[in-house]
């Protein structure tokens, strides 16, 4: 991606992705046991029309394949690009939500994993653990920083509590569009890769499985599983590279929604 130099710029970015996390919070507080998914969708689509924004999610192309959902809302094994249906959560589901919008031309992306009531300790150790892995990655993400120093970190945090991370699917540069340079795996090595640049702004996402590395792809063409059924999580927060210490836009408490 072309690192994003004018100021103007950089704050129509920041109002997006402030818009895509309060979308993400006011959305996470409606999951609870007997709600659908495509209610919960719903709800996100409702929220974006009030905020004056477009989901970047729907309609989206991949082939001949276009994504038919507001958000992606995968529970459990699902790890992502899940659809909203008429499945309704239940008491002990792990929800994973990811929102992107599109506001003055800029691309808002951010996801959580939201627990369902109570969730045995090895699923709530996941989360943490995928939590973790995020922040680890995000507070190396300076000019200067090998891209691979990144992917590093996000691998190693995994794999000292002996989770798997998904290497099929990836983090991605974010601006005017959804899914630009550079990927951003959740693996790599150190000192490899290019050198971050001030102005970036990067959608980092660790996807990190209890089980299997291995993924399956669901008859719907979307929505990606665990190979052996066990849990995923999924976190993820749109970064803006600075010579100092990076920006998270994403960050709950940075929004302004009424």
């Amino acid at each position: 991606m072309i690192p994003i130099k004018s100021a103007r710029e950089i704050e129509k970015m920041r109002q997006a992705c402030r818009t895509a996390s309060e979308i993400l919070e006011r959305v996470a507080e409606l999951v609870r046991p007997g709600i659908s998914t495509k209610e919960v969708d719903e709800a996100a689509a409702d929220l974006m029309q009030d905020a004056g924004v477009k989901s970047a999610f729907l309609g989206y192309r991949l082939g001949h394949r276009v994504f038919p959902g507001n958000i992606c809302i995968s529970l459990n094994d699902e790890i992502v690009h899940g659809i909203g249906s008429q499945r309704r959560i239940q008491y002990g589901d792990i929800v994973k939500l990811d929102i992107g919008v599109i506001e003055g031309g800029w691309v808002g992306d951010t996801a959580s994993t939201v627990a369902v009531g109570m969730i045995d300790e090895g699923t709530e150790r996941l989360l943490r653990v995928t939590e973790n892995a995020l922040r680890r990655a995000i507070g190396l993400a300076s000019e200067g920083t090998r891209l691979g120093d990144i992917c590093a970190a996000v691998e190693d945090e995994a794999i000292s509590h002996r989770f798997a991370v998904v290497r099929e699917f990836v983090g991605h540069g974010v601006g005017r569009k959804l899914h630009e340079e550079p990927q951003i795996p959740n693996y790599g090595k150190r000192g490899s890769g290019p050198r971050l640049k001030a102005g970036m702004t990067l959608a980092i996402e660790p996807m990190i499985n209890a089980g299997t590395a291995i993924v399956r792809l669901l008859d719907d063409g979307w929505t990606v599983c665990t190979g052996d059924g066990m849990p995923s999580a999924h976190f993820e927060h749109t970064v803006l590279i600075t010579r100092g210490k990076p920006e998270i836009l994403t960050a709950p408490g940075k929004t302004q929604l009424k």
